[in-house]
């Protein structure tokens, strides 16, 4: 199935790249200005002002390059770290006084500037690696530094480090807020779609079911198959079981949110499966199906062999206990296990029955319930009494142990 993207940028991180813009464009100034009113103290001009030029045209040339996560590149954040180290490092080149005296670097503050950039892209690890040559360069250009050097370079240390720490915060947040808002418009659709349904195909249903109650004959039978429909589809949107069309995530590009439209089938290998939606199908005007609010969530091969299960105890309810009985399914989230109970009103069955049967080679419930229970290491118990009905208790483990198996499905 084709699939529509639809991408919306969070807006807290943005701040962070314009302020780094601003911060880029008037510490380049202040160093061209700081080295116009010193002049007289540069015995290579030349040098300075060589520097100067080139970080002048650098920063106005790299602009588009800060405005954002996306476009500041890998390959970008190195550039921009050498040229902050090599206008340090010209620094005594161009002011030999400059190793006695604790005055300002060619770059001067500008140098932060490279330093945040990578703590707004990376965080605190990428932060306190761009900050380490910094403050080696620093330490290698002065070559006495004094307390003061060693003051300014902690400073500027902690202080990148933190930030970035900051912005892996900030975009934890985001991803959390992206995550609310799914919810929130998931909860929305599912409410609009609960009312059209309601308002149309469940009233549609019902009446087919009294039409056709009604008149009797073939009619009737299609008034019991809308009822049973009408019984599953009113669970299926009661249930809210939609699949999700929204994933948020941090590229490192800032936290999106994605819309995707694409076909998702209950189940799939490699991740937890909901057993509500692979039971839900099985509410029906004869079968009452109860579960929690909450998601009960298996290991997807797990979740498939205890709804076969499942679907064997009911394939046993309507060929044993008769077109007229009820079946009720309950699902019960432990925090160790996951138990299915299936329930009939049926004349239940005689005792010693189920071992008559696996001795005649009928091994429904030895192997289409028992067997796959065995395998997925949880339990299968089955509890009747003649005249009452019979109770299947299937108990699994939160992670259980799969063992693919081919099963029949005769009582």
């Amino acid at each position: 199935m084709a699939r529509r993207e639809r991408v919306v940028r969070m807006s807290v991180e943005q701040p962070l790249w314009r302020a780094l813009t601003g911060y880029r464009v008037l510490t380049m100034l202040y160093a061209v200005l700081l080295a116009v009113f010193g002049r007289e103290k540069f015995e290579r001009p030349w040098v300075a002002f060589a520097y100067l030029a080139f970080l002048f045209v650098w920063t106005l040339a790299t602009l588009p390059k800060v405005r954002s996560a996306a476009s500041c590149t890998k390959r970008f954040l190195g550039a921009d770290l050498v040229v902050a180290l090599t206008g340090i490092l010209l620094t005594p080149l161009a002011d030999l006084h400059s190793q006695t005296f604790d005055g300002p670097t060619l770059p001067s503050i500008w140098t932060a500037g490279a330093v945040l950039a990578f703590a707004i892209k990376g965080g605190w690890r990428w932060a306190a690696f761009a900050s380490t040559f910094v403050a080696v360069a620093n330490i290698v250009q002065r070559g006495e530094p004094s307390r003061d050097t060693y003051h300014n370079v902690l400073l500027v240390w902690v202080a990148s480090i933190a930030i970035g720490y900051v912005v892996e915060v900030a975009r934890a947040s985001e991803r959390t807020l992206a995550r609310a808002l799914e919810i929130e418009a998931a909860t929305r659709e599912r409410e609009r779609l609960a009312r059209d349904i309601h308002d149309s195909v469940l009233q549609v249903l019902a009446m087919v079911q009294r039409r056709g109650t009604a008149i009797g004959g073939e009619a009737a039978e299609l008034g019991r198959m809308a009822g049973e429909q009408e019984v599953a589809l009113r669970t299926l949107v009661s249930s809210g079981l939609l699949p999700p069309t929204r994933v948020s995530e941090d590229a490192a590009e800032g936290a999106v949110v994605r819309t995707v439209d694409v076909a998702e089938s209950p189940g799939d290998d490699g991740a937890p499966c909901d057993l509500r939606a692979l039971l839900a199908p099985h509410a029906g005007s004869r079968t009452s199906f109860a579960e929690p609010g909450a998601p009960v969530l298996l290991p997807a091969a797990a979740a498939r062999e205890l709804a076969a299960a499942v679907s064997a105890a009911l394939d046993n309810v309507r060929v044993h206990a008769g077109d007229g009985a009820q079946a009720w399914i309950l699902v019960e989230d432990e925090p160790g296990e996951v138990i299915v109970t299936v329930r009939d009103d049926g004349p239940g069955i005689p005792e010693g029955r189920l071992a008559q049967a696996e001795g005649e080679g009928r091994m429904g419930v030895a192997l289409s319930i028992r067997g796959r229970l065995r395998d997925l290491g949880g339990t299968a118990e089955v509890i009747s009494v003649p005249g009452q009905g019979t109770e299947v208790e299937l108990k699994v483990p939160k992670a259980p142990k799969v063992s693919r198996g081919k099963a029949g499905s005769a009582r």
